[in-house]
């Protein structure tokens, strides 16, 4: 019952920029945690940035200064602003949200980062 689509990816050169957008709808009801992680090929999913219900974030190491996570909560909206993309960036991004401790996933975007 809960829906999320993310959009924004793309194929950048290393050094560009993306902005990925993930939209949730359904039964949410309030204000939740949000995140996105991402999985590249033959790679175990990671976590890229989370964001609390009051805006707070939290990145990874890897992604600390280069990413920057955000929220729209008027429009339910999740933002990643990826800048100084490097060619292991490249991975399949996925919006998530929790919800009464369940975790819910978009169908994921692709960001693929080369020369």
């Amino acid at each position: 019952q809960v829906q999320l689509v993310e959009s924004g990816g793309g194929l950048v050169q290393p050094g560009g920029s993306l902005r990925l957008s993930c939209t949730a709808s359904g039964s949410i009801f309030t204000i939740r945690p949000m995140g996105w992680y991402r999985q590249a090929p033959g790679k175990q999913r990671e976590s890229v940035a989370v964001i609390s219900s009051d805006g707070m974030p939290d990145y990874a190491v890897s992604m600390q200064g280069r990413f920057t996570i955000s929220r729209d909560n008027a429009k339910n909206t999740v933002y990643l602003q990826m800048d100084s993309l490097k060619p292991e960036d490249t991975a399949v991004y996925y919006c998530a949200i929790d919800i009464l401790g369940r975790r819910y996933w978009g169908q994921g975007t692709q960001v693929t980062v080369s020369s």
